[in-house]
């Protein structure tokens, strides 16, 4: 499979990205395992957790890098991989967090649950709003020059803060974030592409949106309120059961009843044909979601597609 690089970096990784919060909530740790190795065993490479996946469930969470820690040891297969992992989100214990004292205390937690000596991306997660960019960037310093972190990544920062924060690692010497997390998908683009292209055009950042199928949205199953009970995650979509969330399915339908392909894999080809992105981040829970997945980078959209989708979802 053709990889792509994280810009600014030497990692090398498949265009999808997976989202790796289900491990420890919607799938214990032998489902898990097997998800896992049905991705890789597909030749992709890209894994993205959280040292709070799920607190939702246990309060503090730390399940997800756990169950992904377990299974790189036993497979034996850290080496071929590219991790990424985050810091700063709120728990039932703490709040947003992304002083020098708590990444440096997660940091090492993170490592520990992933039994691995280093991250390949590591996120600040959420801004908690209030520590200084340059402390958090003193940090990251702190631990890049351990080994401990390769390269930093920002998902849930405001744009003034992520532009301050390339101010202050210029003028510093401090490491620049190499990549962005947003929250992008095609019922969702005003704020991504609005705030967020520009910046990520500007600083040369690579692109990894999560909830790249509107939390399932996407997917084409959730059509009327009664779909809503068919998973945990029915309530959030909710939100796009309108007219504007009918026409785009009604695009995603036509265009995989064109190429004899789903919904979700245009869904995510759309992502993929958006030059500054660079894999989406998508979860599976069955292998029949995987095919889909993996159908993704294969599936070129024509022009005609593309701009049926963007007219859908303006």
């Amino acid at each position: 499979m053709e990889k792509r690089t994280i810009k600014n970096t030497d990692l090398k990784i498949a265009p999808i990205n997976f989202g790796g919060n289900v491990f420890g909530w919607t799938l214990d740790e032998k489902q898990s395992f097997n998800i896992l190795d049905k991705f890789t065993g597909e030749g992709f490479n890209f894994i993205d957790t959280a040292d709070t996946y799920s607190w939702w469930v246990n309060g503090k969470g730390g399940q997800s890098e756990e169950i992904i820690g377990k299974w790189m040891k036993s497979r034996r297969k850290r080496n071929d991989l590219v991790i990424g992992t985050k810091v700063g989100s709120e728990t039932k214990e703490h709040g947003f967090d992304i002083s020098r004292k708590h990444i440096l205390k997660s940091v090492d937690e993170s490592l520990q649950r992933l039994q691995t000596d280093h991250i390949d991306l590591y996120y600040t997660h959420f801004d908690d709003k209030t520590t200084p960019v340059e402390e958090t960037l003193q940090a990251y310093n702190e631990v890049i020059k351990a080994g401990k972190v390769r390269y930093i990544a920002a998902s849930n920062v405001s744009p003034e803060r992520l532009r301050e924060s390339f101010e202050v690692s210029e003028k510093n010497n401090l490491p620049k974030y190499v990549a962005l997390q947003p929250h992008y998908n095609l019922m969702e683009r005003q704020g991504f592409e609005k705030n967020y292209a520009p910046l990520a055009e500007e600083f040369g950042l690579s692109v990894f949106p999560y909830w790249s199928l509107a939390a399932g949205f996407l997917t084409g199953k959730y059509r009327t309120e009664d779909d809503l009970s068919k998973s945990q995650r029915g309530e959030g979509i909710r939100k796009y059961l309108n007219d504007r969330g009918m026409e785009v399915l009604k695009a995603l339908d036509e265009i995989s009843a064109k190429h004899n392909t789903k919904p979700a894999t245009v869904a995510l080809a759309w992502l993929l044909a958006h030059p500054l992105i660079t894999a989406p981040i998508v979860s599976a829970t069955s292998e029949s979601q995987l095919e889909t997945l993996f159908a993704a980078p294969k599936l070129q959209l024509e022009k005609v597609d593309l701009d049926l989708l963007n007219r859908a979802s303006q």
